[in-house]
């Protein structure tokens, strides 16, 4: 599935047309919910089932979509489904019990409702909601693919504007020369990675940059009346900067992540658990700034995309263990070198990559963020860049 994106213009009747379809989309969920909380034995036909009661029972209800409406069902059984599969695994800690929804942002459509432009330049919706024709503004071209391939049309509000998605149903394939490289990548906060060439990246440090002009936005917010006019707009400014910033690390974690699978043939990784690392408050502002879970997603996504190698290995040890002599070597997170016994003396995070490599070179391919089958690296290295391959320290 791939996801395409365009900015809507419109007039401001348009702009309260979707905030009501999307508040609408808000209480057909929330009341899904509270169906299946109040009747015991309730399934997922039954939530969409009752989304005919609901529009019957409310008018605004029935002035949006039918199937708009069942995919507000679908979130909820979505949201009810996970704490299911949760429980089942045994995940400690809180299961993620279904919530009631408090500040939704986008509406979903099906395959009607809404009608393409044959120029694919503007976007009618044709419900009871009034939305109407919409501008599309975007560096992609619709007409590339064909309208049965667009699943489903989201509105999405966001700080700057409102934005609509388009969902098309297709598989991403390129094809790429074999590199001959494989590379092992240890992230930190000092250098947002190092590989197992002694490369570094700096770290972009986004959140930290920003910060002055986010202090500003929050005192001023914090100085207007609430409920006011000019609270809300201060408002709309706090959010167009931590949106501004929230791109940023998007761009920076898919451009350097495209860089680095279309570099190497096999891309070894530490299998991270952020959640539990930013339980640490000390560390928890810069380890979300480095949005290392980000980069890995892409990772995996352009792994498959250009048919690459990604691994994620143990992280356990990877920062003590010698990778000449493979003895563990205790050492401080202050610690920024490694020296060990045998005379290996490497910078801390260089040794940590080259040790990920390694673990990546000889075990089981990794099942990532977006469903990729199992593999044998071992075997996929062999068959791809031959027999003779060597590790470059």
């Amino acid at each position: 599935m791939l996801v395409l994106e365009f900015k809507t213009y419109g007039k401001s009747s348009q702009f309260k047309a979707i905030d009501e379809a999307i508040r609408t989309a808000q209480f057909i969920r929330n009341s899904c919910i509270r169906l299946w909380m109040d009747v015991k034995g309730t399934g997922q036909n039954d939530l969409q089932k009752y989304c005919a009661v609901l529009a019957k029972n409310f008018s605004f209800a029935n002035e949006l979509n039918s199937m708009a409406r069942q995919a507000s069902a679908e979130r909820a059984w979505s949201s009810i489904n996970r704490f299911f599969e949760n429980c089942k695994k045994g995940i400690p800690g809180k299961k993620r019990f279904p919530q009631f929804q408090k500040d939704c942002r986008s509406v979903e459509y099906k395959t009607s409702g809404w009608k393409l432009a044959d120029d694919r330049k503007t976007i009618t919706f044709t419900d009871k909601k009034n939305i109407g024709r919409l501008k599309l503004k975007g560096t992609r071209d619709l007409g590339f693919y064909s309208i049965d391939q667009i699943k489903r049309v989201r509105l999405v509000r966001r700080a700057d504007g409102v934005y609509v998605q388009f969902c098309v149903d297709m598989n991403r394939l390129e094809e790429l020369e074999p590199s001959g490289n494989a590379v092992g990548l240890d992230v930190g906060l000092t250098d947002f990675y190092t590989d197992s060439n002694n490369q570094t990246i700096e770290n972009p440090r986004f959140l930290r940059k920003g910060k002055r002009r986010l202090k500003m936005a929050y005192r001023r917010v914090s100085k207007r009346v609430k409920g006011s006019i000019n609270r809300g707009k201060a408002r709309q400014i706090l959010g167009k900067r931590h949106l501004k910033i929230s791109r940023q690390r998007k761009d920076h974690a898919v451009k350097l992540a495209r860089c680095v699978i279309t570099s190497n043939d096999v891309v070894a990784y530490e299998d991270l658990r952020i959640k539990n690392m930013v339980k640490n408050h000390c560390l928890a502002k810069s380890i979300n700034d480095a949005s290392w879970y980000q980069f890995r997603v892409w990772l995996e996504y352009f792994g498959k995309v250009f048919g690459k190698i990604t691994v994620a290995v143990l992280a356990a040890g990877t920062s003590q263990e010698c990778p000449k002599c493979h003895a563990i070597v205790k050492k401080s997170l202050s610690t920024r070198t490694h020296a060990c016994q045998c005379g290996c003396m490497l910078p801390r995070d260089f040794a940590s990559a080259l040790i990920i490599l390694r673990r990546g070179l000889a075990t089981v391919g990794h099942t990532g963020s977006y469903g990729l089958e199992p593999c044998n690296a071992l075997a996929m290295v062999r068959t791809k860049l031959g027999s003779n391959y060597a590790v470059r320290a």
